[in-house]
């Protein structure tokens, strides 16, 4: 009795590890970031906290990320992860997916809204300036140019001329420093492990912070008396962050931080592409110049790794050598 040969397993696409997908990766990121903001904007004053919506949001996208990396991460991949990447993969949960949030939702409250905006849209700016020394990333006089104007076109569109200080300010601050620590961290982290694993892992690990604050502070059982429509604004928004979290640790995994958070500014247009499309309003002309700044200074940057043909793959991508 002769047995045919079994055809051989289908291997799942891949990909390519270059800096031309890195920032492809990146520009798909702040176009979900773009309509997310817009949708979360909405979806947020559905539920009753703030801080309630966002831990049920990011247990949705945590959920989700975990099957992901069940159906596209090999369990020796897994196992091959080192205890000390496990503790940096833990530190990730804690300054990028839970005790920034609390920050950020806890400020805004208190912040004035053109502060909070303002402040939160530096966040390319900490994370170029924290690449340089940690991360040995170089900036060129074209790159320092275009990042000059994306800040210029942020003071346009968020006017500075609003901006106060106060203890709200100082949290949303401290949150977006610990985001831009976490793009570090994260960069590092991504030369020896996979991108499903790390945005699972800030979800998961975060979700645990934020459910034991919800405990805390008392709201925990406001969540068993949400109603089907508001766990559907969950549903939603959490597969905004699923998408959101996907492309984004998949863009830092092949391209520079300071420039995949770069490119994360040119979500701002699209949000307010989106606002237009909604009321039907065209936004004042300085606002409207800054978008415009920020789409040229965002082409600059991204153009020529888009259109190159041909890109050696980046070196976060090759496993860690000891």
């Amino acid at each position: 009795m002769t047995t045919e040969p079994s055809a051989p397993a289908a291997k799942a696409p891949r990909i390519p590890g270059t800096l031309r997908w890195g920032v492809l990766l990146a520009l798909a990121t702040a176009a979900i970031s773009g309509i997310s903001i817009w949708v979360n904007a909405f979806a947020v004053k559905q539920l009753p906290d703030p801080a309630v919506y966002t831990t049920v949001k990011n247990g949705v996208a945590a959920v989700l990320l975990l099957a992901l990396v069940a159906a596209t991460v090999r369990p020796a991949q897994v196992r091959a992860i080192t205890p000390r990447s496990w503790g940096w993969l833990l530190l990730i949960g804690v300054v990028g997916g839970s005790l920034p949030f609390i920050l950020f939702f806890t400020g805004l409250a208190q912040a004035s809204a053109p502060s909070a905006a303002f402040i939160h849209k530096t966040l390319f700016v900490w994370v170029a300036l924290l690449a340089v020394p940690f991360l040995g990333e170089r900036l060129g006089f074209v790159q320092l140019g275009a990042l000059g104007v994306l800040l210029a076109g942020q003071a346009l569109v968020l006017t500075p001329a609003g901006v106060t200080w106060g203890a709200g300010e100082t949290m949303i601050a401290a949150a977006t420093l610990l985001w831009a620590v976490e793009s570090i961290v994260a960069k590092r982290v991504l030369r020896s492990v996979p991108s499903q694993v790390v945005g699972a892992s800030r979800l998961g690990a975060g979700l645990l912070v934020l459910v034991g604050y919800l405990a805390v502070t008392g709201k925990l059982g406001v969540v068993s008396g949400l109603t089907p429509v508001q766990w559907g604004w969950a549903m939603l928004t959490g597969l905004f962050l699923l998408g959101y979290v996907g492309t984004w640790f998949a863009a830092l995994q092949r391209a520079p931080a300071s420039l995949v958070t770069a490119i994360l500014v040119l979500g701002a247009p699209v949000t307010a592409l989106a606002q237009v499309l909604q009321t039907g309003a065209a936004p004042p002309v300085p606002a409207l110049t800054g978008q415009l700044l920020i789409l040229v200074a965002g082409a600059v940057l991204a153009l020529p790794a888009v259109l190159r043909h041909r890109d050696a793959s980046n070196r976060a991508m090759e496993p860690a050598r000891t």
